[in-house]
């Protein structure tokens, strides 16, 4: 079995007097597709917020390859190899599909006291990596994102975290809002990350995405973990609705 890469342990998390996650613990094994499932209100984007930075645990600790870390800011989060698409992929719309993918990170040339960013590197990283997570058509990297369809979007987002080799991408809702054909090009590219080496965080409310691509789904329900270790080949996903709503309980041994 794979080690694991990320462990959360015993995380809880409070917005007033509503707790969003109860002493949840949840763990992510190298080059592994976890999908994370749950109703509204489950607890599931406090838990990715507080891994990819954008919020803070009240409790609890955070270990990568067996490391207590200190994840305060997004920036902490990519300096630990943890990207976050979000559904909206959170890219520069003005700007183009090469700056997109560099943006904060953009190379220099020499000499690098001057700060003059090296155009022609990034628009030749963006070709290549634009052919690399399956997008056919003949884009130039000068496109603005603006111009992009929303699975080409979420297609430039994916391959700024397999550029920069991040170790983790976390995926939330990344087909929402996409028609058939650009779902199907995301769920093409999750698994190309894997293949990659990479390893993944797939969040969707379309249970039938997360069937197709995960190892391993985790359920969160009112802020607790209720399942772990469901493997999405030895079920159906009428017996994991089940456990998202309540329906069924999970043995206690399998939510731990």
């Amino acid at each position: 079995m794979a080690e694991e890469l990320v462990r959360m342990e015993h995380i809880s998390k409070f917005f007033g007097r509503v707790q969003a996650l109860n002493d949840v613990t949840f763990a992510v094994r190298e080059r592994e597709i976890v999908g994370l499932l749950g109703d509204n209100g489950a607890g599931k984007s406090t838990l990715i917020k507080i891994l990819s930075g954008a919020l803070t645990a009240d409790s609890g600790d955070i270990y990568i390859h067996g490391h207590k870390v200190d994840i305060r800011n997004t920036t902490d989060a990519i300096a630990h190899g943890i990207e976050t698409i979000y559904q909206d992929s959170a890219l520069v719309t003005q700007l183009s599909i090469a700056r997109n993918l560099f943006l904060g990170r953009e190379p220099v040339k020499e000499p690098r006291f001057l700060n003059r960013m090296d155009q022609e590197a990034m628009n030749a990283a963006a070709s290549r990596l634009l052919k690399q997570v399956g997008i056919k058509k003949d884009i130039p990297p000068t496109t603005p994102v603006s111009a992009l369809s929303g699975g080409e979007r979420q297609a430039v987002a994916i391959a700024r975290a397999m550029y920069f080799e991040s170790e983790l991408i976390i995926l939330d809702e990344p087909t929402n809002n996409l028609g058939v054909e650009e779902t199907q090009g995301v769920l093409r590219f999750v698994r190309s990350a894997r293949d990659s080496g990479h390893s993944c965080i797939f969040i969707a409310h379309n249970i039938y995405h997360v069937f197709q691509v995960v190892d391993r789904i985790v359920v969160l329900r009112r802020g607790r973990k209720v399942a772990d270790d469901i493997d999405p080949k030895k079920t159906t996903i009428e017996e994991v609705e089940k456990i998202i709503t309540g329906l069924v309980e999970v043995p206690q041994n399998n939510a731990a």
